[in-house]
């Protein structure tokens, strides 16, 4: 069984690691995985522990930060969260008081006089209004045994900054790493308010008709068999089928499409789509859980819980790099004193620039936050990756392996030549041919009838039959047609000329006598060709066809779309036992990404490193069975998923080298005493909100 829980007033990244490692050590659970940037913990709970759990769970997370409100996720968030905005208001009053306060003391201590303990006095009041709730939880973490994380650091560096006598460079550093949290916490509160926005595709209500009447309720409320009314300027609430009226609708939320699209009656229409024009009937076919909507905000939400392999090495490398640097601070404050009777004061003031500057925010924050941000404008762009673990797969692409029919080509058969025989022409073959294939669904038969346009009279039709595995035979006003591949004309012994034309051939013949050769192909795609090259460009090394398509078919594709490799001809277990092929020939790090249509060939997405599935949308097969989901049926909407995988790529190592480089240069500074406490909170708050903002760069990529 799987738990959510929001953790309403989570702020710190580094404790939401601390907590996410706590959770999947507890009894009864079988992973838990915390995404900071949703603040949401997953938790997959064993059979007989999942009354308990809650308990548990909300005892674990006050361990690190006890001001947290910890619920399952139900409709009580925004109670909640009006109740933790009320302690963020009382956080920027006391933020407030004890700059005033400090500014006061500096004030009192420049006039001078025989008082100086009011000075001192003022300044330590506006320390506690300032810091209190930091030394608070420090100690409290200290009782439970966490000892390194920023409260303590903090702590630590501005009592000892008092302890030598530095009160107004203690009080004046937790002032400004207090205003450097809060403009940390603006910035990631503003990108987790991007990413909801990218979301916000599922309306509030929706009007339903009862009795005669159109009344407006929750869409939870509304049933499968239910008729909702949708008038321009809405979203559509959930999806169905239009059985009244017709209107163009806004599929921008959903596909990334600037360009809208017309829905008439008997269409499917789906939620998050914006009615800009008319007014809609439509019959409801999904519950509100279950539509088109609710599925694209859970994948991305839940996509945080999937991390990517820089991700884990980030939360690795915080656990043991922190206590690292504490211990060096104190080896910095204690050992130089010792061996050359230097000043204690100065060697303390060089270790407590050591502490501050450890702490290990820019990081811990910022990489997630990078990948997250990669999710949402993905999905702003019609592409859903399933997490930050595809989202840098997709970054080192090696090979990328296309299914044909319906992925490089339109799955829709047209003719593409007529080769009449002598004596006949092409008009006369076309009308032969869609004359025997007046009575069949085949999407062969479909495509002749197609192109031939106009309606046979199959009052005049006799004696039609199918003959399995050659073609059609039918009479008309007394004579007999034939339709069917080559081997129907050698059975009724039909001289005949072979087509040489690539694609199906329907070889025609009436009354013994061969009239002519229909050829019926898939269409290429017209971005196929473009989505092939730009792969290429980007530094694929290899692209591959697999199709259960004729092989002379599929290798005339494969030469017009200029792809390197092409097997036709395969069963599904085919296709798997080529993929497994494919695989062993990835160079070293490479990754293999299968891109088809997420139904017929679930088996081989599974088996790639990158399933991706074309055409999507609504698609429960392809939602499940792909790691990546293109929303439109267009191949060139994968060069998108690799673009911002790259460009996320990108930001994240910028951030990661930025920080690691300028937290190196400020402890070097600090441990040779040309670094001030000033200096140090830069380094620790600074940095971290330059990271952030460079992070959010990728909420704003436009591709």
């Amino acid at each position: 069984m799987v738990r959510e829980y929001t953790l309403h007033g989570l702020d710190c990244a580094n404790c939401a690691a601390k907590i996410e490692s706590a959770a999947n050590k507890l009894e009864g659970v079988k992973t838990a995985s915390l995404s900071f940037v949703t603040t949401t913990l997953r938790v997959e709970v064993e059979d007989g522990h999942s009354e308990d759990i809650q308990k548990t769970i909300e005892d674990t997370v006050h361990k690190y930060e006890p001001q947290i409100l910890v619920y399952e996720r139900t409709g009580r968030e925004q109670a909640k969260g009006r109740e933790h905005d009320a302690a963020g208001r009382m956080k920027k009053i006391r933020l407030i008081a004890g700059a005033a306060a400090f500014a006061a003391g500096l004030l009192l201590g420049s006039i001078g006089g025989s008082r100086e303990y009011i000075p001192a006095a003022v300044l330590v009041f506006a320390y506690l209004l300032l810091g209190g709730d930091i030394v608070f939880r420090a100690l409290k973490n200290i009782v439970r045994g966490k000892v390194f994380d920023e409260n303590f650091l903090m702590s630590a560096a501005t009592i000892g900054a008092f302890a030598i006598g530095e009160y107004a460079e203690g009080v004046g550093v937790m002032l400004f790493y207090q205003i450097g949290e809060f403009f940390q916490d603006m910035a990631v509160r503003k990108s987790k308010k991007s990413i909801a926005g990218l979301m916000d595709i599922r309306p509030d209500y929706a009007n339903i008709k009862r009795g005669g009447n159109i009344v407006k309720v929750s869409p939870e409320d509304v049933n499968i068999g239910d008729v909702i009314v949708v008038t321009p300027g809405e979203k559509i609430p959930l999806d169905g089928v239009v059985t009244e009226g017709s209107a163009m609708l806004d599929t921008t939320a959903l596909t990334g499409e600037s360009a809208p699209r017309r829905a008439s009656v008997s269409d499917t229409v789906l939620s998050g789509c914006l009615n800009m024009d008319g007014v809609l009937t439509i019959e409801v076919t999904q519950t509100s859980g279950e539509s088109t909507a609710a599925k694209i905000i859970d994948l991305v939400e839940n996509a945080a819980n999937k991390k990517a392999p820089t991700e884990n090495f980030i939360t690795k490398f915080a656990r043991y790099y922190t206590p690292a640097v504490v211990a060096l601070a104190v080896l910095i404050a204690v050992i130089p004193p010792l061996i050359d009777g230097g000043l204690w004061s100065e060697w303390i003031r060089r270790g407590l620039i050591f502490l501050v500057i450890s702490c290990p925010c820019a990081l811990v924050i910022s990489i997630p936050l990078g990948f997250f941000g990669g999710i949402g404008c993905a999905s702003k762009n019609g592409v859903l990756i399933k997490g930050g673990n595809y989202l840098e797969a997709l970054h080192n692409l090696d090979m990328v392996v296309f299914d044909k029919t319906g992925t490089l080509t339109k799955g829709v058969f047209k003719v593409t030549a007529k080769e009449p025989a002598v004596g006949f022409d092409a008009d006369a073959l076309l009308e032969l041919a869609a004359t025997a294939e007046a009575y069949s669904s085949h999407p062969i038969a479909l495509s002749v009838m197609r192109e031939y346009g106009k309606i046979i009279d199959k009052q005049n039709l006799a004696d039609y039959g199918e003959i399995a595995g050659y073609g059609i035979s039918v009479s008309q006003n007394g004579r007999t047609i034939l339709a069917g591949n080559q081997k129907l004309m050698e059975k009724t012994g039909i001289a005949f000329e072979e087509s040489k034309s690539v694609g199906t051939k329907v070889y025609v013949a009436v009354d013994g006598t061969y009239a002519g050769c229909v050829v019926i192909s898939d269409e290429i795609k017209e971005d196929s060709q473009s989505a092939v090259s730009g792969l290429k460009a980007k530094g694929v090394r290899k692209t591959v066809m697999l199709t259960g398509d004729n092989p002379q078919i599929a290798e005339a594709v494969a030469e017009k779309l200029k792809i390197d490799e092409v097997y036709g001809g395969l069963l599904p277990q085919q296709k798997v036992e080529r993929v497994e092929m494919l695989n062993g020939q990835k160079r070293k790090g490479g990754t293999l990404a299968f891109v088809g249509d997420g139904i017929n060939d679930a088996p081989v997405l599974a088996m790639a490193d990158i399933g991706v599935a074309m055409g999507g949308l609504g698609s429960d097969a392809a939602i499940e069975a792909a790691d990546v989901v293109l929303m439109t049926d267009e191949p060139s909407k994968f060069l998108k998923a690799v673009d911002v995988a790259k460009y996320t790529r990108r930001i994240v190592w910028q951030n990661i080298v930025f920080a690691l480089l300028v937290k190196a240069l400020f402890l070097a500074l600090g441990a040779f005493g040309l670094a001030s406490l000033w200096e140090a909170v830069f380094a620790d708050v600074g940095v971290a909100l330059l990271a952030i903002l460079n992070a959010m760069r990728v909420l704003r990529k436009t591709l």
